[in-house]
């Protein structure tokens, strides 16, 4: 394997550990978000083409967008932008 490869993989193993130290949901999402895209170039390095279009169509995009969609239902997302205005307006 090349430098690249080595240089994807630390990446992909950093990211794992960001995504579970992350306190912030949305952070966590969007660690997610890169952590399949960096898997999916590992599987273009691997030869793996329909694998690597797979990871990136469902990895990066409609689960993605599926925890998006659920932090907006739960009001996760909504909850924090209203915590930061008003620490705003205390200022």
């Amino acid at each position: 394997m090349n430098v690249f490869a080595y240089l994807l993989m630390g990446f992909l193993v950093l990211c794992a550990i960001a995504v579970s130290l992350s306190r912030n949901l949305l952070n966590s999402i969007l660690i997610y978000m890169s952590f399949s895209l960096i898997m999916s170039m590992i599987w273009v390095i691997l030869e793996s083409p329909d694998l690597a279009i797979t990871e990136a169509a469902v990895g990066a995009g409609v689960t993605s967008i599926l925890f998006f969609v659920t932090l907006k239902k739960i009001h996760a997302i909504d909850e924090r932008e209203k915590r930061r205005k008003h620490e705003q307006k205390k200022e």
